[in-house]
């Protein structure tokens, strides 16, 4: 399993020829660099919640558009993308098989945000090996302990760098795959992420330094 960022916290999963794209939202096409077109060829879509950084409705509808994609989310994310003539496939919590892929949807909390309310947000356990708790740190999702990858934030409004560290060595994941990192220039994202490493590995615990348009690991 292929997995490859374009910026923030938006991703693709590939596994036998099939992709699967996690949260196009407006921070991964806000400098130009990521357009609808390079996600022409995706086969599914999955949006986890309504904040723009996650999902950016005008550039989902164009790719929707040139993929022909299906588009999975939840019920809040759904009514808004209604709005703009996008179908979609409702997901709730349960198990859920797209392609390839084997999705446990679980409902997650998202941390809290100054005077913004709490969107529905919906994570993902993805075959078995990889927890993505999208903006989430809840203590449940330490039932997961020693999942072979943990999709990781690593900086937020709602979070600082002690509290994002002290939940992903609760989960003790053999891996971390860094997002949520569009809020900072390279050369910052660099230097923290050299501090998360040397932290992790510590721990035995490998963190994948990927930050860069195309940045990829495997699984």
């Amino acid at each position: 399993m292929k997995i490859t960022k374009y910026l923030h916290s938006c991703l693709v999963f590939e596994l036998n020829g099939h992709k699967l794209l996690f949260d196009p939202g407006k921070f991964s096409f806000a400098e130009g660099a990521v357009t609808p077109q390079m996600f022409a060829d995706v086969d599914s879509i999955i949006i986890t919640h309504i904040h723009p950084d996650h999902l950016d409705t005008e550039n989902l509808k164009k790719i929707a558009e040139l993929s022909k994609a299906t588009i999975y989310t939840n019920m809040e994310v759904s009514t808004a993308i209604q709005k703009a003539g996008l179908n979609y496939s409702l997901i709730e919590d349960g198990l859920y098989n797209i392609g390839p892929f084997k999705l446990e949807a679980i409902s997650v909390q998202h941390e809290p945000l100054l005077d913004n309310p709490i969107p529905q947000m919906t994570g993902f356990i993805i075959n078995d090996k990889v927890l993505h708790p999208v903006d989430s740190m809840e203590d449940k999702l330490t039932n997961y302990k020693g999942i072979e990858l943990l999709i990781m934030v690593t900086m937020a409004p709602f979070a600082n760098e002690l509290r994002i560290a002290g939940f992903a060595d609760a989960v003790q994941p053999k891996q971390i795959l860094p997002v949520h990192d569009g809020y900072a220039k390279d050369f910052f994202i660099k230097q923290r992420y050299q501090n998360y490493s040397r932290h992790f590995k510590q721990l035995g615990i490998k963190f994948n330094e990927i930050y860069k348009l195309g940045d990829s690991i495997t699984i």
